[in-house]
């Protein structure tokens, strides 16, 4: 299934976005769990606080934008068939920066969805970040010959430490992100099917000391939950690693990233909310990344 149109109709014509692709995304003004605004007066507090990189999230699994509750694959929605309009859509709605996973491809073990992904590099100018089943120097190096910036490497970087610490080396510290994704605090890996017997803390200072600059932490338990973020977890591997420790899994609301912000957290992931009209991206880069 797709989104139904919400709103915009002239904006998503003109951007060739139509029922069969993304719908329109409603202009709504950003709230909180209390279903209260942001006013003027916040966006000051917030200019005066350090940016935060918001990051809308592309999940592909067969050719298709969707996004899954929990990591589960049996709990899946289909937002659009064509995820390039998808990215375009954020891009004009004011981001800067794009996270993309390849859902079949972590699953797998290598790239599935690499049309979607190219397709996505040719229709936007703005950097994107890919994770799902890069587990090798082929596939990284694949990656950033499509033009994409930075390349995410989980489970491999966790069975095999030394390929992250070789292709940190191989292609600089800002060409390569670790993804550490966790269960009940505990790492998890292959698509989120495994969870191993080690803590995602320990794992960020070994990523610290391979060279890593960048960490998205995905909590499992909230991802696609519309919970909250974990911003207790999130805020202590930053203040340990000192690290650019990115959030991701369960932001619900602008509150959500009101309090990330707040906490120090150097940038946040935005999935679901994004699509169910429950942040309006262009006002949080305003409060956020400016």
């Amino acid at each position: 299934m797709l989104l139904q149109r919400m709103g915009m109709p002239i904006l998503c014509q003109a951007a060739g976005m139509g029922d069969r692709s993304l719908g329109c995304f409603k202009r709504n003004r950003p709230w909180n769990r209390q279903g209260q605004t942001y006013t003027d007066r916040q966006h000051n507090k917030q200019k005066e606080e350090k940016p935060m990189q918001l990051y809308p999230a592309i999940d592909m699994k067969d050719g298709q934008c969707v996004r899954l509750r929990q990591g589960e694959f049996k709990d899946i929605t289909v937002y659009s068939d064509a995820p390039w309009k998808v990215a375009a859509w954020w891009q004009a709605q004011g981001a800067t920066f794009l996270h993309l996973v390849d859902l079949d491809g972590a699953l797998a073990g290598h790239s599935v969805n690499e049309e979607a992904i190219r397709k996505i590099v040719e229709h936007v100018s703005i950097p994107i970040e890919i994770g799902g089943g890069i587990r090798s120097e082929e596939a990284v190096r694949s990656m950033l010959g499509l033009g994409v910036k930075r390349v995410i490497i989980g489970t491999k970087a966790v069975e095999h430490p030394e390929f992250l610490e070789e292709m940190v080396g191989k292609f600089g510290e800002d060409a390569i992100v670790a993804g550490v994704d966790a269960k009940n605090g505990m790492v998890a890996v292959e698509g989120w099917e495994k969870v191993s017997s080690m803590a995602a803390g320990e794992l960020c200072l070994k990523m610290k000391g391979y060279g890593v600059k960048h960490i998205v932490y995905t909590d499992i338990s909230r991802d696609g939950m519309l919970s909250g973020p974990n911003v207790k977890a999130t805020k202590c591997l930053t203040d340990d690693t000192g690290l650019d420790i990115i959030a991701s899994g369960g932001v619900s609301c602008m509150q959500d990233l009101k309090e990330l912000h707040e906490a120090g957290i150097r940038g946040a992931i935005i999935g679901k909310a994004l699509y169910e009209n429950r942040i309006y991206l262009k006002e949080a880069v305003m409060l956020y990344e400016n």
